[in-house]
């Protein structure tokens, strides 16, 4: 392998593993977090914009839009879902859901394009788990670790969908019955984590690839 294409395949594994443990990170350190500051868990990870983790949930997703911008996938639909990823990432973080109490008529506004927002966001990493991941140009796209990945990826989707359709059932017809139970916060802990492993197991810290050519295929894949 050339320097230069040596250099590419480092720079698109290090691109997906910090996305993954950014994905992976965000919702740990800010529900642990919190809790070990004050005792309180938020009904959201969105929530977490109100207390005192603010800036590290905004640069986390503002760091998620951008490293998406500089995502490259296979197709122009793949660079299309990406960029619409990244945009979503940057508006879940710019326009916050509505605060615990006293929202204005401006924080409504937000709050409903926050999760326009949030839905495009979750639905594109869905895209990436189910379809993109599992593409393949290397020579031989059926290898054992191949279709290992490819189940993580499968799952990791599946997990982000079947949450946000559990988001959208909760949020219309159960949330009063089971608000105290925070459901919103662990689906999207779960959808949120599920994406970060996604991305790892894509940047190979997650079942890697034993010979160089073989990562080198699915680096650039």
């Amino acid at each position: 392998m050339s320097p230069v294409r040596d250099t590419l395949v480092h720079s698109y594994l290090y691109l997906r593993r910090a996305i993954g443990l950014l994905g992976m990170a965000l919702p740990l350190v800010l529900v642990v977090g919190q809790f070990l500051i004050d005792g309180r868990l938020f009904y959201s990870i969105s929530g977490y914009y109100y207390s005192d983790l603010r800036d590290i949930y905004v640069g986390a997703m503002c760091a998620i839009g951008v490293f998406l911008l500089s995502y490259r996938g296979y197709a122009p639909v793949d660079d299309l879902v990406s960029n619409i990823a990244a945009v979503a990432a940057i508006g879940v973080a710019l326009f916050p859901t509505k605060p615990p109490s006293g929202a204005t008529a401006s924080d409504e506004v937000f709050a409903v394009l926050h999760v326009v927002f949030a839905g495009v966001f979750f639905l594109s990493l869905a895209y990436f788990c189910l379809v993109l991941f599992r593409r393949s140009t290397g020579e031989d796209p059926t290898t054992e670790r191949k279709l290992k990945r490819n189940g993580v990826y499968v799952v990791s989707g599946l997990i982000i969908l079947a949450s946000l359709a559990l988001m959208v059932v909760i949020g219309l017809f159960f949330d009063r019955q089971l608000h105290d139970l925070r459901p919103m916060l662990w689906l999207e802990f779960a959808a949120t984590f599920a994406f970060g492993v996604a991305w790892l197991t894509k940047g190979e810290l997650i079942l890697p690839d034993s010979g160089a050519q073989e990562s080198e295929a699915t680096a650039l894949a």
